[in-house]
């Protein structure tokens, strides 16, 4: 008796088995990157706050300026993550990975509706029956899920613009074919509306009208108007609207324009062809991967780059002569070439002035190599004798693994700016803005700001008219000791690279603003900057200090630190600068308390806003306990504060019995600064009044005259001292000098008045 053939697994089960394969696959492979932090242009596209609310959601809509590129559903995507994450990361990885899987599954339910229906056959075609086998649509999708060229638009936050685009890409391409079986509105309005949300996502997606011919092309064996061509037409015609909005930004916004982005057509045609191989070749031999490739010198490609648009050409007209026989590469080519048709240097993109090839630009057009691959080792397999199909299965199942492990391996580097740079660097040592980018990661660890100089030197060594890297430099050099000189030269010359460098300005005018005589120039750069970028409230506080300090707290004052605040209402340096001004301001010390308080609830750790707002207390009769929290608040957080020490000693003089501490203060303070000539004299008045110290007291008021020769009420201070010690003729002495130092000083008048009264008797 025949034992019972097992049951073959349920159809279901399989497919729903593979999808799980791939999730698993693709979690598996990127693992190391899901808790990697923000990397370099990653701000730009995580919602910044002045988008972050309804109306920001709105602006992305509307205004092409209010993010970095012109892709509304992909900022919506990420304001909605940001609003049930915020700014934890491994949120939007999960979501890059999740999109990744998601495409891959949605290729192979693509590549099982294409290979299954039927085909017209080309008229030389071999016979009927070399079909591809069942389950090769789900070999390319794991070809695509695990592809170290992948690794760049799933690992890093930022190109979710690629695998959001794809998975709408797909989707929409899907429902064309459907559409293409059923002809129903239904499926042609899913279908339109998921190609405009993928154009809305990423521009690179127009691409997918012409990749629809070509696919029909590959089916039917030629093309209908009525059938293929005419349905096509609205997004053929949405596709160039958007294509050409999109080049205008990349120009006019983002700032593609000017002497890197100038190459002739007949250079164009040159980098085209070395483009293309560039990519293939990264698809057959995944080597030696960069995050920045080197930029190839357009003006000195020789007569030998012919050679790859000759065998770009050649590959054409081959695949086009095998079309009688099979349409299958020839459809897989055009599909990959139309579809890198975009950033091949025929258009200005602003990411070709570091370099014309990058991983992530290759992330659609792959698809086309990967299924024509898959299909044709398929069939080669399918053909070919039991032994050689088992070892050649097996010899894919290898290639597999070591495509994920080399994936694995490089989304490790996706972990932080430090490693991701550092790596790349040691790839490319040439590559500026990989210095740059290193240098501004390095200048946010505690000290490492040797190290973030260096790379910002090498970054301007290499490129010496990039405005960024002189910005940065300056930044790391105004933090250190004697170099605020230097620190200016780079603000200067990033601003006249960049004369529209707002953050530049902004700098600069700080770093004059704490010069002498230079209030006026800093007032103009922080006025330019705000012609430039309006909208910086850090500008506007800026601003209103220096204005403050140039006039006093004039109406323009208080109406820059309010629209700071406006702008940014947890800006607690703005709140601190409008107290200032309104502690200057006759009856409004109540504002001042208010906003110095609003502030520190925002910084307590600002020690000299707890000093100022102790200042303002200690006037006031009922709230001095409170002011003397503060000034103990600000001596915990810096407590070689000398004004701290002074001031709460002078509170401290006021209160019954606390006179010793006060002295201990006034001490503190002087041996931190001793050219305080105020505390010298405050600290004499007081001793004066102790027996037995009457010599320190006169020796603080010598040194406060000393230290400032026109100080007439140290003068009057150390007269009276000496008055008391009946040393008159000293007294004499020092109030003269007081009034010729200040003829209208009337303290000193009358009291030589009466000294000159007790000698006349």
């Amino acid at each position: 008796m025949q034992a019972p053939r097992p049951k073959a697994a349920s159809p279901f089960l399989v497919e729903w088995g593979m999808v799980c394969l791939i999730f698993a696959v693709v979690l598996l492979c990127y693992w190391p990157a899901l808790h990697g932090a923000i990397l370099w242009d990653d701000p730009a596209h995580v919602p910044r706050p002045e988008i972050q609310s309804w109306s920001g959601l709105l602006r992305m809509w509307t205004d092409a300026r209010s993010t970095q590129q012109y892709y509304p559903v992909l900022f919506s995507a990420f304001w909605f993550e940001h609003r049930l994450w915020g700014d934890d990361t491994l949120g939007y990885h999960l979501v890059n990975v999740f999109l990744h899987a998601t495409s891959c599954c949605l290729l192979a339910l693509i590549l099982r509706r294409l290979w299954s229906e039927p085909t017209v056959p080309p008229p030389n075609a071999p016979p009927a029956g070399r079909t591809v086998p069942p389950g090769t649509e789900w070999f390319a999708a794991l070809i695509f899920a695990v592809h170290p060229v992948c690794v760049e638009s799933v690992a890093w936050i930022t190109e979710q613009k690629n695998t959001l685009s794809l998975a709408l890409y797909l989707v929409a391409g899907l429902a064309y074919l459907n559409f293409n079986t059923r002809r129903t509105r239904g499926s042609y309005a899913l279908a339109s509306a998921m190609f405009l949300f993928a154009l809305g996502a990423k521009t690179v997606t127009t691409t997918l009208p012409a990749a629809l011919l070509v696919v029909l092309w590959w089916k039917h064996g030629k093309l209908s108007w009525r059938r293929d061509v005419r349905p096509l037409l609205p997004w053929l015609v949405a596709a160039l609207a958007m294509g050409l909005f999109t080049s205008w930004v990349e120009r006019k916004v983002i700032g593609a324009e000017g002497g890197a982005f100038e190459i002739t057509a007949p250079q164009r045609l040159l980098l085209a062809g070395r483009v293309l191989w560039f990519y293939l070749g990264k698809l057959i031999w995944p080597v030696d991967l960069m995050f920045f490739y080197p930029r190839w010198d357009m003006a000195q490609a020789s007569l030998a780059w012919l050679g790859w648009l000759a065998a770009s050409i050649a590959t054409t007209a081959g695949l086009w002569i095998l079309r009688h026989r099979t349409r299958g590469p020839l459809a897989g080519w055009l599909f990959f070439a139309g579809s890198l048709f975009p950033v091949m240097g025929f258009f200005k993109v602003y990411f070709f002035i570091f370099s014309y090839v990058n991983d992530h630009f290759q992330y659609l057009p792959c698809l086309g190599v990967i299924a024509t691959s898959a299909a044709g080792v398929a069939l080669l397999l399918s053909s070919a004798p039991t032994a050689t199909r088992i070892a050649g299965r097996g010899l894919c199942g290898v290639v597999l693994c070591l495509l994920a492990w080399q994936t694995n391996r490089q989304s490790r580097l996706y972990q932080d700016n430090v490693t991701l740079f550092q790596a790349a660097i040691a790839a490319n040592p040439d590559t500026w803005m990989g210095h740059h980018i290193l240098g501004f990661a390095l200048a946010k660890l505690p000290d490492r700001h040797a190290e973030a100089i260096a790379q910002f030197q090498e970054a301007l060594r290499l490129n010496p008219e990039y405005p960024d890297a002189h910005l940065g430099l300056g930044v790391e050099l105004a933090a250190l000791p004697g170099r605020k000189a230097e620190a200016i030269a780079q603000y200067e010359q990033a601003v006249q690279l960049r004369p529209v460098y707002a953050e530049a300005h902004i700098n600069l005018g700080v770093e004059l603003a704490a010069m002498p005589g230079r209030l006026p120039e800093a007032m103009q750069h922080f006025r330019t900057a705000l012609s430039i970028k309006p909208k910086i409230a850090e500008a506007h506080a800026d601003l209103a200090d220096t204005l403050l300090r140039l006039s006093g707290p004039e109406p323009e004052v208080i109406a820059e630190y309010e629209e700071s605040l406006r702008l940014r209402p947890d800006y607690a340096e703005a709140h601190f600068g409008l107290a200032k001004a309104f502690a200057q301001l006759r009856g409004r010390n109540k504002e001042a308390i208010a906003h110095l308080e609003e502030g520190l609830s925002l910084a307590p750790d600002s020690a000299s806003a707890h000093v100022n707002l102790a200042n303002l207390l200690a006037a006031q009769p009922d709230r001095q306990t409170d002011a003397l929290q503060h000034y103990e608040a600000a001596l915990r957080l810096k407590p070689n504060f000398s004004e701290a020490h002074a001031n709460l000693a002078n509170l401290l003089t006021s209160l019954p019995g606390r006179l010793p501490e006060a002295l201990t203060h006034y001490e503190m303070a002087l041996q931190i600064d001793p050219s305080l000539s105020w505390v010298h004299r405050n600290l004499a008045i007081h001793l004066s009044q102790i027996p037995g110290r009457e010599m320190e007291a006169v020796g603080h008021g010598e040194e406060a005259i000393r230290l400032k020769p026109d100080y007439v009420d140290a003068y009057n201070m150390l007269a009276i001292i000496y008055a008391q010690q009946g040393r008159l003729d000293r007294s004499k002495i020092l109030w003269t000098k007081a009034l010729q130092i200040d003829g209208n000083y009337e303290t000193a008048r009358k009291n030589l008045l009466r000294l000159e009264q007790m000698e006349n008797r």
